[in-house]
């Protein structure tokens, strides 16, 4: 009989935790049982996700497996070793295995393979087909939470590290996403499910957002917005000279065109001016500005 590779069956290392090995049974049950996956071959990798799992999760079975060595590859011809006379079966200190159903829903081992019924003594516990389930398994489900990310993390993509129910992740932020749009971890969820994370933007210091535009408040000194010219305007990508028209007023906003969120269709940045007045703090300066009013006598700001 052909030696059978549990540990590749569940694609986890030798020395994976018990954690692990759940992880992985669930994610590969969830994917290939044959009530949701009717593709060929579905029902025979079912099979043998169960039979891996009905060894490496049960520490008794798992320690008569690993006693046979590493140095076997799935496929190689097997016999089992002298004076191995089966789990639970007056085997090398073993104990009993736990009783049940195969995957028929019958005694012993119908369904397993006889590389499990030569090692193991037929003692399945996995539930059959057409007894509605199988071991261990409950039903994925998708666990949700929010993250809170900077408006440059969507405008440059990144990497960032979340810590969720005691493990760290690795999250790949990409470019452009938006607030409400979810980011989906295969297998992270509760059960073996999926983790879907709710993308929102911290609030910033300097940018607001809408959609994919956002609007940066920059202020001019009162002869830049008389004259106009070029001045130095904050982006989500640096620093940027922006054309300033002459008499550009308090509160107009000019546009950088695909300066927002990147996208099929980039958003824009808005500038909206605010002219700041420099205070008058001594003499010169104030008679500097009797001289503007006497010079604008005829301009009304309130009119």
């Amino acid at each position: 009989m052909e030696y059978k590779d549990y540990y590749k069956v569940l694609g986890v290392p030798r020395s994976a935790s018990a954690e692990e090995i759940k992880r992985a049974y669930r994610k590969l049950a969830r994917e290939f049982h044959p009530d949701k996956n009717k593709g060929a071959g579905a029902e025979e990798r079912f099979k043998e996700i169960n039979e891996a799992n009905e060894v490496l999760s049960d520490a008794e079975k798992r320690k008569a497996y690993d006693t046979l060595g590493a140095n076997w590859k799935a496929g190689q011809q097997f016999t089992p070793p002298p004076g191995w006379s089966g789990f639970g079966q007056g085997g090398p200190g073993f104990g009993r295995a736990r009783g049940g159903a195969g995957f028929g829903g019958a005694a012993g081992a119908a369904g397993f393979s006889d590389f499990f019924s030569q090692l193991f003594g037929g003692m399945g516990n996995a539930g059959g087909f057409g007894g509605g389930g199988f071991q261990d398994f409950d039903e994925a489900e998708d666990t949700r939470a929010r993250l809170a990310i900077a408006l440059e993390d969507s405008y440059q993509g990144a990497q960032k590290q979340i810590s969720i129910g005691g493990r760290t992740l690795n999250v790949r932020i990409p470019q452009g996403v938006t607030a409400g749009q979810t980011i989906r971890l295969a297998g992270q969820g509760t059960q073996g499910g999926d983790l879907l994370l709710e993308i929102e933007f911290a609030p910033h210091p300097q940018f607001k957002l809408d959609g994919r535009d956002i609007t940066v408040t920059v202020s001019v000194a009162p002869w830049e917005a008389a004259l106009g010219g070029k001045i130095a305007v904050p982006t989500l990508g640096g620093s940027v000279e922006l054309n300033l028209p002459a008499n550009s007023r308090s509160g107009q906003k000019l546009r950088l065109k695909g300066r927002g969120l990147p996208g099929k269709t980039a958003g824009d940045q808005f500038v909206q001016l605010q002219i700041t007045t420099p205070p008058a703090t001594n003499d010169d300066e104030r008679a500097f500005y009797t001289q503007m009013a006497e010079r604008f006598a005829n301009f009304n700001p309130r009119a």
